[in-house]
């Protein structure tokens, strides 16, 4: 066992407390079942050695990496697919991915050739590779920016495999959500009262995330890259003040929409109002009149507008972010509250307009 594990997770860089160790590839499940497992996005391990290919009757070296592409796993009841296509997004293929689960060793399994490695040995897709008395098939050109791009990127259990680790890994990428480091972040939780710990614990900071992973898999230790955590920090504050400036102005907007189509209600409906007065009616009916008229409407908006803001969170999360953003019911009832206020708000001075109607003047029409 001459390798090291490392675990990325949204900056952070976990690493075994024994140099030369690896992990078991069945223990990593237990990663999604830490308090923050739904800021979890996935997770990818890498197996990786040098090896010694044939292609096109030449030989040459190269790095032969084993990972997840979309790989299917449980944990618990939870059923969730994993690896480099949602964990590494910006990874491109000039092709077809390979699937985790190939005709193995019965027939060639489908592998990715890094560009700069395709680029020096002339591999193109389609093209079959020969390591010992195995066979390949170059099914994509791989472009990640990374070391991977002058090696072989193959499913993980064909790796185990051909360097002889059966359930063995030695790095895991895991993406997650995390909130910007603060003052609070990066204090000791050993020296914390049980309160300020609980409270540090539940906060979804790269530290309490790194910490939880350390307890279910307690043969790392964490390293954290602090200038891409903070870079993404700051990334999503200013993108996170971006959104409440667009959603305090679009209440705004609403606001003002609303007092101008209620004006223009009560415009065209004085004559009633004037009818309603001179038959007994008092302010407060009328202005209930208006107002309940204005909540029914609110309530049908509000609901309109939060199926589309969901549907429109799963795509861009999964457009952008590369998955799934969950929209809990309570922001229902947050999104029909604003509603209702906007929408009263917004009607008040039409409404007070309405109620200091002279009824012998509006149905003289006079007003």
């Amino acid at each position: 066992m001459g390798d090291t594990l490392d675990v990325n997770i949204g900056g952070v860089d976990l690493k075994p407390a024994n140099e030369g160790a690896l992990i078991a590839e069945s223990d990593l499940a237990k990663i999604k079942g830490i308090f923050w497992r739904q800021n979890i996005k996935g997770y990818s391990p890498f197996l990786s050695r040098t090896e010694t290919f044939t292609a096109k009757g030449g030989s040459f070296k190269a790095g032969l990496v084993g990972t997840y592409f979309a790989q299917p796993l449980k944990y618990g009841k939870e059923e969730f697919i994993t690896g480099v296509r949602n964990v590494n997004p910006w990874w491109t293929v000039e092709g077809a991915w390979p699937q985790d689960f190939a005709d193995w060793p019965t027939g060639p399994a489908d592998v990715l050739a890094g560009g700069k490695l395709a680029q020096k040995s002339g591999l193109a897709v389609g093209d079959r590779i020969e390591i010992g008395s195995r066979s390949l098939r170059v099914s994509g050109i791989l472009n990640s920016g990374g070391d991977e791009d002058e090696a072989i990127v193959a499913p993980l259990h064909i790796v185990q495999e051909i360097v002889g680790h059966p359930n063995a890994v030695q790095r895991v990428t895991v993406s997650a959500l995390t909130k910007p480091e603060d003052a609070f972040a990066r204090k000791d939780p050993d020296k914390m009262s049980p309160a300020m710990r609980d409270r540090w614990y539940c906060s979804p900071y790269a530290n309490s995330i790194a910490l939880q992973i350390r307890e279910v898999l307690p043969n790392v230790r964490v390293e954290q890259i602090r200038q891409v955590e903070q870079n993404q920090g700051r990334v999503l504050s200013r993108v996170s003040g971006l959104m409440l400036l667009l959603t305090l102005a679009a209440l705004l907007a609403a606001a003002l929409a609303v007092s101008a189509a209620m004006a223009a209600t009560i415009l065209e409906r004085r004559q009633e109002v004037g009818l309603m007065k001179s038959l007994g009616a008092g302010n407060l009916a009328v202005a209930a009149l208006f107002l309940t008229e204005a909540g029914f409407l609110a309530l049908a908006g509000g609901l309109a507008g939060f199926v589309a803001g969901a549907f429109l969170a799963h795509r861009i999360g999964h457009s952008i972010f590369g998955s799934s953003i969950v929209v809990h019911p309570v922001i229902l009832a947050v999104v029909i509250f604003a509603a209702l206020l906007v929408t009263f708000l917004g009607s008040a001075g039409a409404v007070r307009k309405a109620m200091k109607f002279d009824p012998a003047v509006v149905l003289r029409g006079d007003a």
